[in-house]
C-alpha cells in the first residue's frame, strides 16, 4: 500500500537469514549468558546428566538446559510450559540452544533434579562480579522481604483462624435453623407446603450438611495444627507460612527472603529463603554469608532495627564484621512519661550509670534473664529524689546492663557518626528487592516447599545480578572478561 513500509512476502523462501548465528547480533544480552555458561564446570558444580548414558534415548545437555532457564528469567519467562513454547519460535532461544525444543516435564524437571548445582551456578557469578572488580567495597546492606507462596490465606490455618471460622460457622448454622423456622411458619397447620417452601427448606439443608463437614474438616486440622512444631499448617505448599507485612492488620502466605546487597554497585552478593517471619535472627548468617562471598577480612553491615538482637550483633562482631543498625525503642517507661534506659549515661570507667537527677547507679548483682547475663545497676538515692515520680513507680530505680552490651553501643555509635546509613541502607536494599517482585509478577513464586523455591529464587538472583552488571559494564566488556 502506497504511503507505509512494505514488509516482505511470506510466500518467499529466503524470509529469515539462513545461518542461526546471524540472527543474534554482537550485542545481545544472550551472547553474555551462552558464554557465562560454556565457562561453566558443570561436574564440579553437581549438574547430572553431563555424561550421557550408555543406553536409552539421548539426553539433552545440562548446558542447553540452564542456558535455556537463564535467558527465560532474564525475560519474564518462568513456568517451564512457556519456555517450551519460546524454544519453538523464539529466534534467540532458537540461537541459543541450537533450536533444541525439549518438552516442558524434561524443563521442569532439570530444574527440580539441580537445586543445588543452580544455586552454586548463582555464588559463581557472584565471584565473577568479585574478579572483575564490582564488588571491591567490603560493604553491604541487609534486608528480607516477603514473597507470596502457592498458598491462598483460606489454606493456611493457625489457631486463631480455625476459632475464628468455628465462630463463623455456629453464627452461620443459627442463622439457617432460623431460616428453617421461618419457612416452616409459611405453611398453616394440615396443609401441604408449597413448592417453594420445599425447596427453600432443601437448599438450608445443604447448606448445613456442608457446614457439618467443614466442622469435621477443621477438626481434623486443629488435630494436625497441635502436632506442628510452630502451630501453623499450610495445605498448598506445607513449608510456607503466614506472615505480617508492614501494613497494619495486613499479611500473607509467604516466603522470607534475605539479601546482603553491596552498597556500591546494587549487586546482591548473598541470599537465603527462609520460612520464619521475622528478620532477628537472621543478621548474622547473613553477614557471614556476604562475608565469605566477596572473601574479605572485614565486612561493613548496614540494617534496619527489625534485625536488632544482641546474640546476632556478638557473632557478627566476633566474626569481623562492623553492624550498624538502630536500637529499638521498646521501653514501657517512655510511653508513660518516665525516663527510659537512654536518659542514663553509662560511665565505662567507673562501671556505673549517671542518672538524670545526677546520682550513680552502681552494680549490685547479676541475674541470668533468658540465657543472657545481665547486671544490676541502682542506688537507694531514689527513695528521696524529687525526680522518682518521672522515674520510677517502685522504691529504686534499675538498669539492667547486657555482659555485652558494648558490642551493641558501638552499633548506635556507628549510626551516631553515620546517620545516613539508614538513608543507603533503604536506597540500596529495597531497589533489587522491587525489581525481583516486578519480575516475578504477581503470584511471585511458582513452585512449592522450601527446597524448589530456593532454587527459583537463586535463578531470579542470577537474573537480577546478570543484568546488573550488562548494564554497568556494558554486553562486550562483560564478554572478554568471562573469557579470561
Amino acid at each position: 500500500m502506497a504511503g507505509f513500509v512494505a514488509g516482505l512476502d511470506r510466500g518467499q523462501a529466503t524470509l529469515l537469514p539462513e545461518c542461526l548465528e546471524d540472527w543474534v547480533d554482537e550485542s545481545n544480552p544472550v551472547r553474555a549468558v551462552d558464554v557465562f555458561v560454556d565457562a561453566l564446570e558443570l561436574r564440579d558444580l553437581g549438574f547430572g546428566g553431563v555424561d550421557p548414558a550408555a543406553t536409552g534415548r539421548p539426553a539433552y545437555h545440562p548446558s542447553a538446559m540452564l542456558k535455556l532457564y537463564i535467558y527465560g528469567y532474564l525475560n519474564r519467562v518462568q513456568s517451564s510450559r512457556r519456555l517450551e513454547r519460546e524454544a519453538g519460535r523464539n529466534l534467540e532461544v532458537m540461537w541459543l540452544t541450537g533450536r533444541l525444543v525439549p518438552d516442558h516435564k524434561t524443563i521442569a524437571d532439570f530444574r527440580k533434579d539441580n537445586g543445588p548445582a543452580i544455586k552454586k551456578v548463582c555464588a559463581q557469578f557472584v565471584e565473577l562480579c568479585r574478579k572483575m572488580g564490582l564488588l571491591a567495597k567490603a560493604s553491604v546492606a541487609i534486608d528480607g522481604s516477603k514473597f507470596k507462596a502457592v498458598n491462598s490465606r483460606d489454606n493456611n490455618f493457625t489457631e486463631g483462624k480455625i476459632q475464628r471460622r468455628q465462630k463463623q460457622i455456629e453464627e452461620s448454622v443459627a442463622r439457617y435453623m432460623s431460616q428453617l423456622d421461618t419457612a416452616d411458619r409459611q405453611t398453616a397447620e394440615g396443609e401441604e407446603p408449597s413448592e417453594t417452601v420445599l425447596l427453600t427448606k432443601t437448599r438450608i439443608k445443604e447448606k448445613l450438611s456442608k457446614l457439618e463437614e467443614e466442622v469435621k474438616r477443621l477438626a481434623a486440622i486443629e488435630k494436625a495444627l497441635l502436632a506442628s512444631p510452630d502451630n501453623q499448617i499450610s495445605l498448598t505448599d506445607p513449608d510456607c507460612r503466614s506472615m505480617a507485612t508492614s501494613g497494619r492488620g495486613s499479611g500473607m502466605v509467604a516466603y522470607n527472603v534475605q539479601s546482603a546487597v553491596d552498597t556500591t554497585n546494587h549487586l546482591i552478593v548473598a541470599h537465603e529463603v527462609t520460612n520464619i517471619g521475622t528478620d532477628r535472627s537472621q543478621l548474622a548468617t547473613m553477614a557471614q554469608a556476604a562475608k565469605a562471598a566477596l572473601r574479605s577480612d572485614n565486612l561493613d553491615v548496614v540494617a534496619d532495627r527489625g534485625y536488632f538482637k544482641g546474640e546476632e550483633i556478638l557473632a557478627c562482631e566476633q566474626a569481623g564484621v562492623a553492624v550498624t543498625l538502630p536500637k529499638p525503642q521498646t521501653s514501657g517507661a517512655k510511653s508513660a512519661g518516665r525516663f527510659g534506659k537512654p536518659d542514663f549515661v553509662y560511665l565505662a570507667k567507673d562501671d556505673v550509670y549517671r542518672c538524670p537527677a545526677g546520682e550513680k547507679l552502681a552494680h549490685h548483682f547479676t541475674a541470668d534473664e533468658g540465657g543472657q547475663k545481665m547486671r544490676i545497676y541502682l542506688t537507694k538515692a531514689c527513695r528521696t529524689c524529687p525526680l522518682k515520680d518521672r522515674c520510677t513507680t517502685a522504691n529504686e530505680r534499675r538498669i539492667k546492663r547486657w555482659e555485652h552490651e558494648h558490642v551493641v553501643e558501638a552499633a548506635q555509635t556507628r549510626l551516631d557518626q553515620n546517620p545516613q546509613a539508614m538513608r543507603v541502607r533503604r536506597e540500596t536494599v529495597e531497589h533489587p528487592f522491587a525489581t525481583l517482585k516486578m519480575r516475578m509478577g504477581a503470584t511471585h513464586f511458582l513452585m512449592k516447599t522450601l527446597p524448589k523455591v530456593a532454587t527459583e529464587m537463586a535463578l531470579h538472583v542470577l537474573a537480577y545480578n546478570l543484568t546488573r552488571v550488562m548494564n554497568i559494564v556494558g554486553i562486550k566488556p562483560f564478554l572478554a572478561a568471562i573469557r579470561v
